[in-house]
């Protein structure tokens, strides 16, 4: 029963509005193989700055490349369109992932924003 629930949400999830904006915008920026690239690196810049934050490290070389990627990338009406749609389809999922927490009383901890 819970796993054809999950089914269904997932279902609702592909047909929302932010997914389906996410597609696009994604389609969009990933034909230009330079945008593509900048994404992807600004991707892995997050995750290696985010490493550095928990680490306790406030300044280092990924923040910084971090933040003149993403200077570059608002730049480019497709890429920064990318980015907000996946912004907006994180925190519609995020707050799916907090409902079902909170239901079954599971503290997420360092997961919540």
């Amino acid at each position: 029963m819970v796993y054809d629930t999950a089914k269904l949400l997932a279902g609702e999830l592909k047909n929302s509005v932010e997914y389906r904006e996410f597609t696009v915008a994604k389609a969009r920026a990933m034909e230009n193989n330079t945008t593509r690239a900048l994404i992807d690196e600004y991707n892995k810049l997050q995750i290696r700055s985010q490493a550095a934050m928990i680490a306790g490290e406030r300044e280092n070389d990924s923040l910084k490349r971090l933040q003149k990627i993403g200077e570059l990338l608002q730049f480019d009406s497709d890429a920064s369109a990318y980015l907000m749609a996946e912004f907006r389809l994180k925190r519609m999922l995020g707050d799916v992932y907090k409902i079902l927490a909170e239901a079954v009383d599971v503290d997420l901890g360092p997961l919540e924003a």
